[in-house]
């Protein structure tokens, strides 16, 4: 099984990118790509950590992206990314708390003040690693 796994949340102009270990409760690295610079961008992270495989969410252009992929000599799986939005907004507000009279609103009213694509290939990362986990 990948003991380290690169997560990718494609979207229609850039890409969300994290390197997750299983080992670890915090990724390794992440960032938001644009879809032109993915690639280089990829090669670049499998250069720097020993990456088993690649879990690339299954959504708005997965197909694409899987296809500017399938040059690297990693796995690459697409994996549902079912609710991951919603998921990765609630994480981004774990890490940071709303301040002010923000605190205030709920959190399921609130929006990040930056794309939270990064958050969303945290969550395709580790969704990949408890399915490889269950199959065992």
């Amino acid at each position: 099984m990948s003991e380290t796994v690169l997560g990718i949340d494609p979207g229609t102009q850039k890409a969300g990118f994290a390197v997750v270990e299983q080992t670890s409760s915090a990724p390794l690295i992440v960032g938001i790509e644009r879809l032109d610079d993915l690639i280089d961008r990829v090669r670049q992270l499998l250069e720097n950590y020993k990456v088993g495989a690649i879990a690339l969410g299954r959504g708005t252009h997965a197909n694409a992206v899987a296809q500017m992929l399938s040059s690297v000599n990693v796995p690459v799986h697409l994996i549902d990314e079912h609710e991951t939005t919603w998921r990765a907004r609630a994480l981004y507000f774990a890490d940071h708390p709303p301040r002010g009279w923000r605190r205030l609103i709920p959190l399921g009213l609130l929006l990040p003040p930056r794309p939270i694509d990064d958050y969303a290939a945290v969550l395709i990362a580790r969704r990949f690693l408890e399915e490889m986990r269950s199959r065992i």
